[in-house]
């Protein structure tokens, strides 16, 4: 099984930006104590970022105490948003992360679609029900004797598209392209 998570990295970034157009930085939060998946998904977003004309500012933060520190940093570096990496440790703590970007007043997006029902700005990422089922799937074949290598390799194909308000205007554009809207 297969998502697209990896291939849809900077596309947060992108719609975060459709969301504050005059921002001329953006932070991405990292799990540093997971330094290949921050430094490959990363590189992706910079690439993305510099193509806009963006600053983008790496955050770290690898405990509970680090994301309000992360928060409050960002506000130090006047960021006009936050891109959340997509990493098990943020994705457990959605809610809070929600909670703390509205708290601060900062725009963030993730991958996952628990973050924007949270109460976090917007998330773009791949199906995980979607991606488990299939898994769910494959799993009851290979209990029933069929060989892994005979399976095919599946990607998961639906993208969620999720917005929050949290006070700003959702351009018309990006109401088109969202699969839903959480008012």
């Amino acid at each position: 099984m297969a998502s697209l998570n990896a291939q849809v990295g900077p596309k947060p970034l992108q719609l975060l930006h459709e969301f504050v157009p005059a921002a001329f930085a953006i932070a991405r939060l990292v799990n540093p104590t997971n330094s290949k998946n921050a430094e490959q998904t990363t590189k992706d977003v910079q690439r993305a970022a510099a193509s806009r004309g963006l600053k983008l500012y790496v955050i770290g933060a690898a405990t509970e105490n680090d994301l309000h520190e992360a928060f409050a940093k960002l506000l130090a570096l006047k960021a006009a948003g936050l891109v959340i990496a997509n990493e098990t440790f943020f994705a457990n703590r959605s809610e809070q992360l929600a909670a703390l970007s509205v708290h601060y007043a900062v725009p963030a997006a993730h991958q996952s679609r628990e973050f924007a029902v949270a109460g976090g700005l917007l998330s773009y990422g791949g199906d995980t029900r979607e991606s488990h089922g299939q898994a769910g799937v494959y799993t009851g074949r290979v209990l029933k004797g069929e060989k892994p290598a005979d399976l095919p390799i599946q990607q998961i194909t639906k993208v969620e598209f999720a917005a929050k308000a949290l006070g700003l205007t959702i351009p018309s554009g990006m109401l088109a392209r969202a699969d839903e809207v959480i008012e």
